[in-house]
């Protein structure tokens, strides 16, 4: 077991800066006990499942709906903000001048505009859109109380390729400063948070956390692969026990992650044309979106890629008008890459954050004189925002729902986090109605309403 050292989250909107840690084992098993094995549900075999991934692109902190996605350019100037739509491919699907290269590929994606979970608290936002939950999680009371949507997806599906990890988190996986945060297992056991990459965007990149555990020697995995196969021969009669075959098949996974070349191939993004990494940009949003690729390419199930300084209270003119273009490449070009693979209809993507801005924009002073923090910005706001879905079956080109004139509340087909998650295990072939059983023996429903966005299907 080793602690990494995450370094400092940006500040929010509360003043505080959050230092984040991570504790590995060897893919965690070597922090996973034998109750928590003895617990696991067997998976599904490779030949069961669909050949579905997601990735899911997480703006830490609340990206503003009224400035990207559904912009209102005929309410009035304090709502309508600073930049202007621009048309795109599919007529009637606007988007702000600050994405033109999305503008050129609206037809491979979608965007539910009517979504909300009707909070503007931080935490309580991210656990709601993390695992649909609410569960009493507020700025007063952080703990996650469920496991995130990629825990759970860990659990049902595992990886598509032996040798994988079924869930990564690039270059981490962070909620409001928490590490894991709302990402993680929590009573599903820290086997299933996020594998983190670190940030693939320095030359010189290499993903640290496959190195062994200290003490570990692929000598004594090899042993341990005999111990395994020992076990194998001496409990052919419990072939039939479901959580002794699932006990094996971590630590066959454990192993095979760790031993294997699968893995170490598909973090070498330095392999990747230097044109192709370029339009992705040279950032870790670009290269975490690209790095993504190459992991549900190479058989991961479900990738979160964070991109984090999104409580932008102030100042968002400067602000915007650094971050959008970084997100307008990575996204534009991940569908144009995904879609160049063949891999677009076997590949989710979700960009969202856990809720949008205000639709009046304030006077950039944050309780002092007006301006003196910069140009205006929005605040906190859950009654409306808006969720990006393509992929993976998601048909592009559609706009789900409508808000006020305002930008306010939803006006038409309100849609809630429950609703995108339904629709994310109908794409991986989860379930919707799947229960857990809680730290109490109680079985709970994984969504409150398992009913999908049909119209994105």
């Amino acid at each position: 077991m080793f602690r990494l050292d995450l370094g400092r989250s940006a500040p929010y909107c509360d003043g505080r800066t959050r230092r984040d840690f991570l504790q590995l084992g060897v893919a965690g098993m070597a922090s996973v006990g034998l109750p928590t094995l003895m617990k696991a549900k067997a998976q599904p075999s490779l030949a069961d499942r669909k050949n579905t991934s997601v990735i899911l692109i997480w703006l830490d902190g609340g990206p503003g709906h009224m400035d990207m996605y559904d912009m209102k350019p005929d309410a009035p100037a304090e709502y309508r903000g600073l930049w202007r739509p621009i048309r795109t491919r599919v007529p009637g699907f606007d988007v702000t001048e600050l994405y033109p290269k999305q503008a050129k590929v609206t037809d491979k994606f979608s965007v539910v505009r009517s979504l909300h979970h009707d909070t503007g608290d931080h935490f309580a936002g991210g656990h709601r859109m993390l695992t649909a939950k609410d569960m009493g999680v507020s700025g007063a009371n952080t703990p996650g109380k469920f496991p995130g949507i990629g825990s759970i997806v860990s659990r049902e599906l595992g990886p598509r390729v032996s040798g994988m990890p079924a869930y990564v988190g690039a270059p981490h996986a962070a909620s409001i400063g928490l590490a894991p945060g709302y990402f993680g297992g929590n009573f599903l056991g820290n086997h299933h948070d996020p594998f983190l990459t670190g940030d693939p965007s320095p030359a010189n990149y290499q993903v640290r956390n496959l190195n062994l555990a200290a003490g570990l020697t692929i000598e004594k995995l090899d042993s341990r692969r005999g111990l395994l196969a020992h076990f194998d021969t001496a409990r052919r009669g419990l072939e039939s026990n479901r959580t002794a075959q699932a006990m094996d098949r971590f630590n066959r996974e454990a192993i095979e992650f760790v031993m294997g070349p699968t893995a170490r191939e598909a973090f070498n993004v330095g392999r990747e044309p230097v044109g192709l990494r370029d339009r992705y940009g040279r950032n870790g949003l670009g290269q975490s979106c690209l790095l993504a690729r190459r992991l549900v390419e190479a058989g991961s199930t479900f990738v979160t890629v964070h991109s984090g300084g999104w409580d932008h209270h102030w100042d968002l003119k400067a602000s915007y008008e650094r971050m959008l273009p970084q997100v307008d490449a990575a996204v534009a070009t991940l569908f144009e890459d995904l879609d160049d693979r063949g891999l677009l209809e076997t590949t989710l993507v979700v960009l969202c954050g856990e809720f949008g801005r205000t639709p009046k924009m304030n006077d950039g002073g944050n309780g002092g004189p007006a301006g003196s923090k910069g140009t205006p910005g929005r605040d906190h706001w859950g009654n409306a925002f808006s969720c990006l879905m393509g992929g993976g079956g998601v048909k592009g080109g559609r706009l789900v729902g409508t808000t006020d004139r305002l930008g306010q509340v939803p006006h038409t087909r309100a849609v809630k986090p429950s609703n995108i998650h339904a629709t994310i295990y109908q794409v991986l072939g989860i379930d919707p109605k799947l229960m857990l059983l809680d730290p109490s023996g109680r079985p709970v429903n994984v969504l409150d309403d398992p009913e999908p966005i049909h119209e994105l299907f």
